[in-house]
């Protein structure tokens, strides 16, 4: 269950709690003006500031001051009942992410996934805030044990990476993976054009919506989460094998590319595997016997039946790519007939073709290392059987 917020009050409430008491407010209705759905305040704190044993610093509100904030009263979010003011953060974050799906399937655009990532982390960053405050964990940068200010004079409050690496993170490992991976995208893509990255980013974009869901309704509650705002996605296409090939991974930018495999690379296969860092789903068509079942576009199959080890078999086949160095490719080509194709024909062939090109598709530089795709294999067996000899008189 999610842990309701303190009964703390912010000191321009306790000014606005004063002004009440001088003009003749019972506690009763005091306590009303200041509590609100998300937070409930005690009468004892109401009694507190009228004895004056708390607060005595705090001086009571002008009338207009006092006017103004009853005429806002009671400035709620009447969807969700969050305080405009006192729940801001909370509200940003909500609001973050339903602008960053509402962006990420508008018809027409063609920097989706880049606009949504930007937006995406903003929404778990203020995320992260509305909990460390409420928590009442300090998330501000310090220096000497004083607060750091930006130049024009503001506080500075930690960005999601440093939200993510104190202890005290509230998200768990797969989630944490997942920001991180579009966090490294996100200083990839930033103040560079890119080509289209959607369809290979989709995944964990997908685990991103469903991770903030869920952590919203784990530290705030249930009534905070986006199901009723946003469902479902629909698509309105299918694609064959050569159209998808088009669409993932053929076209992407060298850098893009190898921060990807880069950051996978570095994680264990389950920490790969975990749906929390992306979430994968497999659209296939059903014929039914019963009418009543042919209208379901989705269908929930139990963890370890059958049904879902053939799912996941589908999606690694789909989202895995094996990669092969130059001789593990030699040993594959000789072995598809051509046992006299050598490393300077295949080295030779690619120059040819220009195909390290890492937005061609057909491999990828990792660190400082050349690894081919499968794709490549099957060029390298069509351009042979076509003819191609590096020499005249060769025969393969």
């Amino acid at each position: 269950m999610a842990k309701r917020p303190g009964n703390t009050l912010e000191k321009s409430e306790i000014a606005i709690v004063k002004a009440m008491i001088d003009k003749g407010y019972v506690p009763q209705d005091i306590q009303a003006y200041v509590s609100r759905p998300t937070r409930s305040i005690n009468h004892a704190r109401i009694s507190e500031i009228r004895d004056g044993a708390k607060h005595r610093g705090i001086r009571p509100a002008s009338d207009a001051e006092l006017s103004a904030y009853l005429a806002a009263w009671p400035n709620v979010d009447p969807t969700t009942g969050l305080h405009l003011q006192g729940d801001e953060l909370l509200i940003k974050a909500r609001e973050a992410m339903i602008a960053a799906v509402h962006t990420f399937n508008s018809a027409g655009l063609h920097f989706r996934a880049e606009l949504f990532i930007v937006t995406a982390i903003i929404a778990w960053t203020y995320l992260l805030h509305a909990y460390y405050r409420r928590e009442g964990i300090d998330y501000r940068y310090k220096k000497g044990g004083v607060a750091e200010l930006t130049p024009s004079k503001a506080e500075k409050y930690w960005e999601l990476n440093q939200c993510m690496s104190t202890g005290l993170c509230p998200l768990d490992k797969g989630s944490i993976n997942n920001l991180r991976f579009l966090i490294e995208v996100r200083n990839e893509i930033e103040h560079r054009s890119t080509t289209r990255i959607d369809e290979a980013l989709s995944a964990k974009l997908q685990a991103c919506c469903i991770n903030f869901n869920d952590a919203i309704k784990k530290l705030f509650g249930a009534q905070y989460a986006l199901e009723k705002r946003l469902p479902i996605a629909l698509q309105f296409v299918t694609f064959d094998g050569a159209q998808r090939a088009s669409l993932v991974g053929n076209d992407l930018p060298a850098n893009i590319a190898a921060a990807m495999d880069n950051f996978h690379d570095a994680l264990s296969a389950d920490e790969q595997a975990d749906p929390r860092f992306r979430y994968r789903v497999a659209f296939v068509p059903k014929v039914v016997g019963k009418a009543s079942r042919s209208d379901l576009a989705i269908e929930f199959i139990k963890p370890g039946s059958p049904e879902a080890h053939a799912v996941e078999r589908v999606l690694l086949k789909e989202v895995e790519r094996p990669k092969y160095l130059p001789g593990d490719m030699l040993k594959k080509v000789r072995g598809a007939g051509f046992p006299k194709f050598s490393i300077i024909d295949h080295t030779e062939l690619w120059k040819q073709l220009d195909v390290r090109n890492p937005g061609k598709g057909y491999g990828v530089l990792v660190g400082t290392t050349w690894y081919w795709y499968d794709n490549w294999y099957e060029k390298v067996v069509e351009k042979l059987n076509e003819g191609w000899t590096r020499k005249a008189n060769a025969r393969y």
